[in-house]
């Protein structure tokens, strides 16, 4: 089974770095840095009403780290995916290292949303999330926050900025301001859990 080593990715992180195939079949990665950074600020995320409700009635059920390698199938399951066998693999890994963590959401002991992503120090590299049941991928994305809130984390990393992470309080910033908000967050010791 061929990976990338965790001490690569993890340096590849602390230095801004994150990889991406072109497609599912590729077997390679690339390795990108965003010019301009996609950010959510833990202080200015908000979530929709209709979610808040949702999650007040205790439709669905909230885990981390017990199912990360379906979780992340689930996310390249869509017609366009960077995510291959070589992201599979090697943040499987990761994951089993504790640096690499998904929020699961379950309704009646069925994954039907989530998202994972990477921790290093007080910062969180969001990657990738999924739904198949209505709003269960936002109610991953609010746990996610709950959880880097509670534990100290001060960098939510999105990558990218999209319209639909907009919604949520997400930002685009420079390269420079990024690399500054990264170098105090890793002096953090942070954990991921609930």
């Amino acid at each position: 089974m061929k990976i990338i080593p965790p001490e690569i990715l993890l340096e590849a992180y602390a230095q801004g770095i994150f990889p991406m195939a072109d497609s599912r079949e590729d077997e390679e990665v690339e390795w990108y840095s965003a010019r301009k950074r996609g950010v959510i600020p833990l202080n200015e995320f908000h979530m929709t009403k209709n979610v808040m409700r949702i999650i007040r009635q205790d439709k669905f059920e909230v885990r981390i780290n017990e199912h990360f390698r379906e979780v992340v199938k689930c996310c390249a399951d869509r017609e366009t995916t960077w995510i291959n066998d070589l992201i599979l693999n090697s943040y499987d890994i990761l994951n089993q290292s504790g640096n690499a963590h998904s929020v699961e959401v379950f309704e009646k002991e069925k994954l039907v949303g989530g998202l994972y992503g990477v921790s290093l120090g007080g910062a969180f590299f969001g990657e990738s999330m999924f739904r198949k049941e209505k709003e269960a991928d936002k109610v991953a994305l609010y746990y996610c926050h709950q959880i880097l809130k509670k534990n100290g984390f001060t960098l939510w990393d999105s990558q990218f900025y999209t319209e639909h992470l907009g919604r949520f309080g997400c930002k685009e910033i420079e390269a420079k301001e990024y690399e500054k908000l990264l170098e105090e967050a890793l002096k953090i010791d942070a954990k991921f859990s609930l």
